[in-house]
């Protein structure tokens, strides 16, 4: 076995094995038995994110396996299979709109191929109950059910590889845990809304725009604090679907794109202050900025120039 450990990304650890029986070990809480179905030499890896409500995961195997699984207790597991449309829960066949959704109180088998990459999310029951009730979304009834496998759109199903792919494999996107949570919490909610329960009129112009400038009074008056969509909820008494709708018909964009635009454009105007010596990644890190690789690139990108080229310009 050959660990590594990544110290970008919060608890994030990648285990790689040539035994499946360590392979089945090798997941956080989880109890399972893996027996290989099909020729050849073992290999697998897992690479893992812990997070205090959560764990995220993916997972590739090289050989055919027959996988007898329960998670961790109080938890409920939802399994997207990167590529592949041949793998099976109890024996039903998983189609390329679906994904997989089981809780801890109940065991289930997997059937999975040669060369299989799956993404996994294993989150705690109560805090996914509570995340909903505070963004006002309804979660669908089946999840609870003897229904292993979900129905969505083709695109929300790549979108929620491509964050998860992001959170794993790109230093999470160079974002607190805190954050980096609450995008979790938002995949996992996105995956589970009910959307026929969860129809609703649209609210007001008047309060469309209350709800922003609640939204921006809250940025204004916590300046350097990571903030999360639960918190602007919260803060707003609105659902998360209420508070996109304000701000995306408001202000044309979400309310994280808003709060990050924000902060780059004050980096910007502490670093044109003259004879700034305070160096760029303590600026950025007052800001909420704490990876500096990424936050250079989101700063180049917006304005056309790195954040040295700007201090330098506005130097006398």
């Amino acid at each position: 076995m050959q660990r590594d450990t990544e110290h970008d990304a919060p608890q994030k650890c990648i285990v790689q094995t040539t035994d499946v029986d360590e392979q089945a070990h090798n997941l956080t809480s989880w109890q399972q038995i893996y027996d290989q179905t099909s020729n050849g030499q073992f290999y697998g890896c897992i690479e893992g994110i812990d997070y205090p409500d959560s764990h995220l995961f993916k997972e590739f195997t090289q050989r055919a396996l027959r996988q007898q699984c329960n998670i961790a207790p109080e938890s409920i597991w939802l399994g997207i299979p990167a590529l592949s449309t041949d793998s099976k829960i109890n024996g039903l066949q998983v189609e390329s709109h679906q994904f997989m959704c089981r809780g801890s109180d109940c065991d289930f088998e997997l059937m999975t191929p040669e060369e299989f990459t799956i993404y996994g999310v294993v989150i705690n029951r109560d805090m996914l109950f509570s995340m909903a009730e505070i963004q006002g979304v309804k979660l669908k009834h089946s999840m609870t059910q003897d229904n292993a496998r979900q129905v969505v759109t083709t695109a929300v199903l790549n979108q929620a590889r491509l964050t998860i792919e992001q959170l794993i494999s790109h230093n999470g996107l160079g974002l607190c845990t805190q954050i980096q949570q609450d995008i979790l919490n938002t995949l996992v909610l996105t995956l589970l809304v009910d959307n026929q329960a969860n129809q609703h009129i649209a609210p007001s112009y008047h309060h469309r725009l209350a709800v922003v400038e609640k939204v921006k009074d809250y940025i204004h008056q916590h300046p350097h604090q990571a903030i999360t969509i639960t918190q602007l909820c919260e803060h707003t008494h609105v659902s998360r679907r209420t508070l996109q709708y304000s701000f995306e018909s408001i202000l044309g964009i979400n309310p994280l794109r808003f709060l990050r635009l924000t902060r780059l454009n004050n980096v910007r105007r502490e670093l044109k202050k003259p004879q700034q010596d305070t160096p760029i990644a303590v600026i950025a890190a007052n800001w909420g900025f704490w990876h500096p690789g990424q936050f250079t690139k989101d700063y180049t990108q917006l304005f056309a120039e790195n954040p040295s080229q700007t201090r330098n310009r506005f130097q006398y």
